[in-house]
């Protein structure tokens, strides 16, 4: 027990120091970005919610180290911490576009470097395979609304379809089936902050951008599409059939 409160107690401090370092961050972008209370406000709700939802996951998985792979990951959540601010203080203030591009485009790169840490080290798990997902799907939220403010609402579809999906499976449990693994999925999740960075960039004209995020779109809308239609067929061929009611036997009056 004492043992199990030590490698507790350990990636618990793990956490609280991934939370100060993304303080830290935010204390450096204020006067580099001008800064306002909301952007300042923001990535120091992020740093809290992010220790208090990690801190609770890994005391539960029963980890005896938070691991090289989780580490990369926590670095990662900085930036998008970072990112998060600079798009809130966006609505209140024009954010140096380059700051922003930049902490997107590091956090973006690092994505494909957690997976093969963790190959390499032996130290995948489930809660670093979930941590990886949610620091993307968060990402592609936080783009999707910056990038609403010039395309327009319909932009917020490519951050929200994830947590919709995730939503519906509470009413739907066959939507929390595992899927099979898809080298297209991989691809389509990837260009998504790869697009929504493209456009928000202001580096492509506005038709090209414009295009490049209805790509985005398309392709996931796609994707979304093919696994729900392949967990439905899925759910249907493992449903039990009905059992047959037993017929009785007909008396013979004898």
């Amino acid at each position: 027990m004492a043992l199990n409160n030590t490698y507790d107690a350990r990636l618990q401090q793990e956490t609280a120091v991934g939370a100060g370092v993304q303080i830290l961050l935010l204390a450096l972008l204020r006067p580099a970005a001008g800064m306002g209370p909301a952007g300042w406000l923001t990535g120091l709700a992020f740093a809290f919610a992010t220790w208090a939802v990690l801190s609770r996951a890994v005391h539960r998985s029963r980890l005896r180290s938070f691991g090289p792979a989780n580490r990369v990951t926590l670095g990662r959540t900085t930036l998008v911490g970072g990112v998060t601010a600079l798009v809130a203080d966006s609505f209140e203030s024009a954010p140096p576009v380059t700051l922003l591009v930049a902490l997107t485009t590091v956090a973006l790169l690092l994505d494909g470097v957690d997976g093969k840490v963790a190959r390499r080290t032996g130290t995948s798990s489930a809660l670093g395979a979930r941590f990886d997902m949610e620091v993307d799907a968060f990402l592609i939220l936080v783009l999707s609304v910056y990038v609403s403010t010039r395309l327009g609402p319909w932009v917020l579809l490519i951050g929200g379809m994830r947590y919709a999906f995730v939503a519906a499976a509470r009413f739907a449990p066959w939507l929390t089936a595992p899927l099979p693994p898809s080298f297209a999925r991989k691809t389509v999740a990837a260009i998504q902050g790869i697009c929504l960075l493209l456009a928000g960039s202001e580096l492509l004209p506005a038709p090209a951008g414009l295009a490049v995020v209805l790509l985005a779109l398309g392709s996931l809308v796609w994707s979304f599409g093919r696994d729900v239609l392949w967990l439905w067929r899925n759910a249907r061929a493992v449903r039990p059939a009905p059992a047959r009611p037993v017929r009785e036997p007909v008396p013979s009056g004898r």
